[in-house]
């Protein structure tokens, strides 16, 4: 959403460079690194055509998707904390049939564990989670059956709109080592969340900004 990319966009000076279709994209040059932010909306669909078009259009060193996500594992994670989930599965998709030329769809991508950045929650109010699962659906989640019905399956522990799009590209360039997973935690999913996601945008995201900031100076 155009209220989280602004505030990237502040954090590190970025400028407007083109806009094309429906997406607009951001650079600036930070700590002699090239920093392409491409704000691209949402929905699966939006999420892998805008990664695709980056690239084939940009050399990417490392892919990092930093969006919003709902909380669906509630005795684990909390409002405001930030999460570096390794295990992808687009959970909406049905088909009734196995096979592996169906694995583009239906089987669960992985990217490599994240560095540990637990030494920052000390001094911030937010806690850092790593490799748990993140589900990507083509809908907004606020409803707690919806949720009860997922716990009953497995121990999923968030739902967002867009990864599993975007590392799908990933996998089809052969540059999964190449990604990084940010969420910040916005909300339960469930029917407070329509609002509690944008009461909770600034913090959350600021939030998640700060692992970002320290990612950006190791990779």
């Amino acid at each position: 959403m155009k209220e989280e990319a602004d505030l990237i966009i502040e954090k590190y000076w970025l400028k407007e460079v083109n806009k094309k279709w429906t997406l607009t994209i951001f650079h600036w040059i930070l700590w002699e690194k090239n920093l392409i932010l491409l704000l691209a909306w949402i929905w699966k669909i939006q999420a892998a055509f805008s990664t695709t078009h980056l690239l084939e259009n940009y050399k990417i060193d490392h892919l990092i998707n930093i969006w919003i996500a709902g909380n669906i594992s509630k005795d684990k994670i909390n409002i405001w904390d930030v999460i570096l989930p390794t295990k992808f599965i687009q959970h909406d998709m049905y088909l009734p049939f196995w096979g592996e030329h169906l694995d583009y769809a239906k089987k669960e991508i992985e990217i490599q564990e994240n560095k540990n950045f637990n030494w920052l929650e000390g001094q911030n109010n937010f806690k850092i989670h790593n490799n748990l699962i993140c589900l990507t659906w083509d809908q907004f989640i606020d409803d707690e059956e919806i949720i009860e019905n997922l716990a009953e399956t497995l121990d999923w522990n968030l739902v967002e709109m867009e990864a599993f799009a975007i590392l799908s590209v990933a996998r089809n360039y052969d540059i999964l080592e190449k990604c990084i997973v940010i969420k910040w935690i916005s909300d339960w999913a469930n029917n407070e969340a329509i609002d509690a996601h944008m009461s909770n945008l600034e913090v959350a995201m600021k939030n998640s900004i700060i692992v970002l900031d320290e990612i950006l100076k190791k990779v």
